[in-house]
């Protein structure tokens, strides 16, 4: 059985670290890598760094930035963003990185994923799906470049041709969720897990402890990932980086089990 595992997400522009609220008006937080340093001292699980403009603006991955991030960082270490070829990817986990994450370019260029999984194994090529809930009814659409645009594809059909493409894991983030704070779509969640057999992470909308252990309670999810979480503190939204603390994150894991 896998143990799961919460996971903060970096979010990187221009190099700073910053936070967004339905993918808009990103804040300005601090530096990525002052950030992976507390997380080292609080032995969190995973690390979730996604830069999100590379893609947007055509740009390579910044090589050195995952080189700094990754030779700081102690705890497994996923990547995102810019990547469009093998090569890249394969350099980016040269790098010390663990697992790559693929997200517009799983859409452009699906390929990639069944080359990548082929050369470095499925374990390190993980499937970012970005989505939104239609206007009417229960149904949701996946989005690329920031959410700005709409692929017309259902995630599940697309998380359903990820794994079969070679995808280890699938990344489901809500866009109606993302920094909220007011607990995860468990819906879209549901929607994920119920089809795929491979581990699923879910983020957008975690703001307490309490809201990742409903998602592992209900799920039984692998990854409890959050960014806004982990990043602000209190009503006011004060920028302090944290994590659990050993008993709070075993308590979590209870409490989903009851």
């Amino acid at each position: 059985m896998l143990y799961p595992r919460i996971i903060p997400v970096l979010l990187v522009k221009d190099r700073g670290l910053v936070k967004t609220v339905k993918f808009k008006d990103a804040k300005y937080v601090g530096d990525p890598l002052n950030a992976v340093r507390i997380f080292n001292e609080q032995e969190a699980d995973e690390l979730t760094v996604l830069d999100i403009d590379a893609s947007v603006n055509g740009r390579e991955p910044d090589y050195k930035m995952i080189e700094n991030l990754a030779t700081e960082c102690r705890m497994p270490l996923c990547y995102g963003g810019g990547i469009k070829t093998l090569e890249q990817a394969k350099r980016i986990l040269g790098l010390g990185v663990e697992k790559v994450a693929l997200s517009s370019v799983a859409f452009e260029k699906p390929e990639l994923i069944t080359e990548l999984a082929s050369q470095v194994g499925s374990q390190s090529v993980v499937v970012v799906l970005d989505a939104k809930k239609k206007m009417f009814g229960d149904r949701y659409d996946c989005l690329i470049h920031n959410g700005e645009k709409s692929m017309k594809v259902c995630p599940v059909e697309f998380a359903e041709k990820a794994v079969e493409l070679g995808a280890g894991e699938i990344v489901i983030n809500s866009i109606d969720n993302d920094g909220t704070m007011k607990g995860y779509d468990l819906q879209l969640v549901k929607k994920i897990t119920s089809s795929v057999s491979v581990p699923v992470t879910a983020m957008g909308g975690a703001g307490s402890l309490d809201d990742l252990a409903a998602l592992i309670r209900q799920e039984h999810i692998i990854g409890a990932a959050a960014g806004s979480l982990f990043v602000f503190k209190g009503k006011y939204r004060a920028v302090l980086i944290n994590y659990p603390k050993k008993e709070e994150k075993t308590a979590v894991i209870e409490s989903s089990n009851r």
